[in-house]
């Protein structure tokens, strides 16, 4: 069925009193965000590639011409040109698992990881052209065997073993990354698997300065090699360790009220130490570890419920594993530990005034805390299989008073035909009439969201306009 109101669910909402004194639907809301340019991507982009040209040109500059005469100089050279755009996409990638500020907060930790994800294959891919074309080509020059030939390299030349090994662990991770794979495998052993790239950076490095053609003498392409790890490896320490220390000083949260909201759903509220200070946007999201057994050796991104206000935080979310199940068991006190935030999918990145909000079971959330800086006169489709699966009906139905927006909850299955009408291009231009003047904010399960933005394309809505809510990371 599709219905624009619903019967209040009869469920607990908490003690207002317990985190900071007023309920969520009773926080006046704050003003709209400013919109935020796209300039700082645009620079970061053209960063990336004037980066990449800086890593190549160096064997441009040393390779004279008609040098390239026979198959192995040519195999050889196109070895050497892979390892350099390998060993500085390697770079990148490190950098971007950094969770370094302005790259969290410029780009956002959702596209990070789509572009980290794509660059990875094509690391993987130059770093193995790079093996196979330089040991086709020494083998062809030296009249060796290849097998011989890569005998021949481990013994004879400094850090080819480590080398070796750095290659076969980005194999591994990059096998691990493939969405099928990803899925599969539980998320606490992805994780612990991807942070072996940055041994990977550290058993590459060696091989690159001893014998590597262009880095190997003293000089301004060496040096310029170098200070790109050391930036780096400053950029490591910096994002995962320093800033992460000083926010968790600066604020030292802790959980005050768990509240299910829904049998399988849960909201934590949590308090700290100068809440105004922290620069959360709403529709970001930080990442999590409850300092208590069995939660405090792994961290899980959650998105906030509510905007900011100086009180309180709340995070509001369903049980679908071992970890989330643990959460509804925490206790008054418990302290947290917090990285970011992170994410541009905020009300200050929309490129129109008006916006309409696609949200689907939990992804709820952070779609709720956009609306309370959102400008007036937003649209919120929710997307619900049962009328006990909508959350934060008071709160929804409250902004929908104090934001001027419109709320609409479609609830059914997948294969009714109200929702799958309501759903439709023709069915969301006539629930909104100026959708391709909006900015759409999409978050939800999967399947929701691939059909809605399949929707919202067809109905004429650009790409740009598009913003998806990090679900899952």
């Amino acid at each position: 069925m599709t219905c624009r109101d619903l019967p209040a669910a009869g469920r607990r909402t908490g003690d207002p009193s317990r985190h900071g004194g007023r309920s969520a639907a009773s926080v006046p809301p704050p003003p709209a965000l400013p919109r935020r340019g796209s300039t700082g991507r645009r620079v970061l982009s053209a960063l990336f590639w004037l980066g990449l040209v800086a890593a190549v040109l160096p064997w441009w500059l040393d390779t004279p011409a008609g040098s390239l005469a026979g198959t192995a100089d040519l195999l050889t050279a196109a070895g050497r040109v892979t390892g350099l755009i390998a060993g500085y996409l390697l770079l990148v990638q490190v950098l971007m698992m950094s969770r370094l500020g302005v790259l969290e907060r410029g780009v956002g930790g959702e596209r990070l990881s789509r572009v980290h994800r794509d660059l990875g294959a094509t690391l993987l891919v130059a770093v193995l052209a790079h093996l196979s074309l330089l040991v086709v080509g020494y083998a062809r020059t030296q009249g060796n065997p290849v097998t011989t030939q890569v005998g021949v390299l481990l013994r004879d030349f400094d850090d080819l073993v480590s080398a070796f090994v750095a290659a076969g662990i980005l194999v591994l991770v990059g096998g691990t990354g493939v969405r099928a794979v990803r899925r599969a495998v539980p998320y606490e052993l992805w994780y612990h698997l991807h942070l072996t790239s940055y041994l990977a950076l550290l058993l590459g490095f060696g091989h690159q300065f001893s014998n590597g053609a262009q880095l190997f003498p003293p000089g301004p392409v060496r040096t310029g090699w170098t200070a790109g790890y050391l930036l780096v490896a400053a950029a490591l320490v910096w994002g995962r360790l320093v800033a992460p220390l000083l926010l968790n000083l600066r604020h030292r949260l802790r959980v005050t009220d768990v509240v299910a909201e829904s049998p399988d759903t849960v909201s934590i509220y949590l308090t700290g130490h100068r809440l105004l200070q922290l620069d959360l946007l709403g529709g970001q999201y930080l990442r999590w570890r409850f300092l208590t057994r069995g939660c405090w050796w792994q961290s899980h991104p959650f998105s906030p419920s509510a905007a900011a206000n100086g009180r309180w935080l709340r995070l509001t979310v369903k049980v679908v594993g071992g970890h989330t199940a643990d959460l509804r068991d925490l206790r008054p006190g418990t302290r947290v530990w917090v990285e970011g935030p992170s994410g541009t999918c905020t009300a200050a990145h929309r490129t129109r005034e008006r916006a309409l909000l696609i949200a689907g079971g939990s992804g709820i959330g952070p779609l709720r805390a956009m609306l309370e800086e959102l400008p007036p006169g937003a649209a919120l489709i929710y997307r619900a299989r049962t009328p006990a699966d909508v959350l934060l009906q008071h709160e929804l139905d409250w902004l929908a008073q104090a934001r001027q927006t419109a709320v609409w909850y479609v609830v059914g299955s997948r294969d009714d035909a109200g929702p799958r009408q309501v759903m439709s291009p023709d069915g969301l231009r006539r629930l909104v009439p100026d959708l391709t003047r909006r900015d759409v904010y999409l978050c939800g399960p999967q399947g929701l969201v691939d059909s809605s933005v399949r929707a919202l394309r067809r109905a004429g809505v650009p790409r740009r306009q598009i913003h998806l809510a990090p679900f899952e990371l």
